[in-house]
């Protein structure tokens, strides 16, 4: 992919593209309810995501080898059940000192900090407790979707 987006993932910090998306909300006609949830959402996929891509260790939702970040595997991680997938992963492999349920073998990995996207998931109703329990609302999940189409059009 070519996109603003994907050029944003590959060479800007998390605080730079939250930046940019902020900035694209204000001069947005969204209403201010997706203003709110937009940013600590994207926070949330970032806050690991980021961490993967500068380890070298990035995956997709099925754990195959993705060697760049962009716009596509964001978007494929922002699905909540492959969201709350990742955590369960990243916890796993914090707990094992390695990457696991991934097409690697025996990388180096480093801890990837989860307190933000545990927050997020928690906040939003989803068991972060259970893994194999897909317990929350589907308003929730629609809600994910919504948010999903607005970053889509606002960092075309």
């Amino acid at each position: 992919m070519d996109d603003n987006f994907t050029k944003l993932l590959q060479n800007s910090s998390q605080k730079e593209i939250l930046e940019v998306l902020e900035d694209k909300l204000k001069k947005s006609e969204e209403p201010e309810f997706w203003k709110e949830k937009i940013l600590p959402f994207s926070e949330s996929i970032l806050c690991v995501l980021l961490p993967l891509k500068e380890q070298n260790l990035l995956f997709n939702p099925e754990g195959e080898i993705v060697n760049t970040i962009d716009s596509e595997l964001f978007y494929r991680w922002s699905d909540l059940v492959c969201l709350k997938t990742l955590a369960f992963i990243i916890q796993e492999s914090n707990e094992q000192n390695t990457l696991v349920r991934t097409d690697y073998k025996n990388v180096d990995y480093k801890v990837i900090n989860l307190e933000k996207l545990g927050v997020y998931l928690s906040s939003n109703r989803v068991n972060i407790i259970d893994e194999d329990s897909l317990d929350f609302p589907l308003s929730v999940y629609n809600l994910h979707q919504g948010m999903v189409t607005i970053i889509k059009n606002l960092l075309k």
